[in-house]
């Protein structure tokens, strides 16, 4: 079994849009992460899960369609920057099907942290806008396989 976290693209300062859509930026930044996911083959799931915030639907939304993936896309709670990351490890420790999860940060770094290490703090990863990785179940926990950096993409 394994799990794939995704940070949301950039996107618009609140000054320029409350509802914080994705930037040009951002857009390309979802292109460049899907194009190079496709290629590598490297994100079967069986759905994708996006936090309630459009940033992060959009950068679900984008990737699915530059994959061209026919996994349906979820809104779950528990996923905001300032939820506690044990409430979603709970629900990924029944899951039985690989998944995609977008979010934000500091949550998704805590998730990260808290599915390997067992503490949700200090961060044993940060990640960057539109940034992924890969967890494997390993025994009883779970183990990085990969990690891909915006900047890596060009």
């Amino acid at each position: 079994m394994h799990l794939h976290i995704v940070r949301h693209a950039h996107a618009l300062d609140a000054e320029e849009d409350a509802a914080r859509p994705l930037s040009k930026r951002g857009w390309k930044q979802v292109h460049a992460l899907g194009k190079f996911l496709r290629a590598a083959a490297a994100l079967p799931v069986r759905e994708i899960w996006h936090s309630p915030l459009l940033r992060a639907r959009e950068t679900a939304q984008g990737l699915a369609g530059e994959m061209k993936l026919d996994a349906p896309l979820r809104e779950v709670d528990g996923l905001r920057s300032e939820d506690d990351p044990r409430i979603i490890a709970a629900r990924i420790e029944a899951l039985r099907e690989p998944v995609a999860i977008v979010g934000h940060e500091p949550h998704l770094s805590a998730l990260v942290t808290f599915l390997v290490t067992g503490a949700t703090e200090p961060p044993a990863i940060v990640l960057k806008k539109c940034a992924a990785l890969r967890l494997d179940r390993v025994d009883s926990g779970w183990a990085l396989r990969w990690h891909v950096a915006p900047e890596l993409l060009g």
